[in-house]
């Protein structure tokens, strides 16, 4: 029994010798693991200050953008208030325009007689200076004796009235039966 020392001595040191070269292999593949790994993050680290480079440009670009937005929308506050005020000044003229129609609306019907008297006695001196050229006429021409004075219509003259009653003065003027002077 003394050989059985020995043999498990010899076990244990070869047992030993087996773990660690067990151990061996694994930390070589974790080596091999963590270098892989390494170069990964050394990849991943300069894909990093890229991404990092790059966002720091869009921030910048977005404040200079933001800058510019809030510049452009406080003149197109001007604008906005500019257009208000116009909008207001055609709303005051709109009103203005609807008084003004209404007063005239107003003022005609409350003077609708007088117009229409108005209008009446512009045609008749219309009427009258008319008939006034027209006797002016006739009486530079070399015939105008027995001439009407005006065509269209019944004149009343000397040769018309045959000595009955009518009024001297619408002969004298040269007016028409269906004249509107009275």
């Amino acid at each position: 029994m003394e050989w059985i020392l020995p043999i498990a001595g010899i076990i244990a040191a070869l047992a030993f010798l087996i773990l660690c070269i067990g151990i061996v292999v694994v930390l070589l593949a974790v080596k091999k693991n963590l270098d892989h790994v390494a170069k990964t993050l050394d990849g991943v680290e300069g894909q990093i200050q890229g991404i990092t480079r790059e966002s720091t440009d869009l921030l910048h670009k977005t404040n200079r953008l933001a800058e510019d937005v809030q510049d452009k929308s406080a003149r197109l506050n001007t604008v906005v208030d500019a257009v208000k005020g116009i909008g207001g000044s055609v709303q005051n003229l709109n009103s203005s325009v609807d008084r003004v129609t209404n007063s005239v609306t107003h003022n005609i019907a409350n003077n609708q007689e007088n117009i229409a008297q108005v209008v009446k006695w512009s045609n008749v001196v219309m009427e009258i200076a008319d008939k006034w050229q027209m006797r002016k006429e006739r009486r530079n021409s070399v015939n105008f004796a027995n001439q009407p004075v005006y065509s269209e219509k019944q004149v009343y003259n000397e040769d018309t009235t045959n000595g009955g009653n009518v009024d001297h003065v619408k002969i004298n003027a040269g007016l028409s039966k269906d004249s509107d002077l009275k």
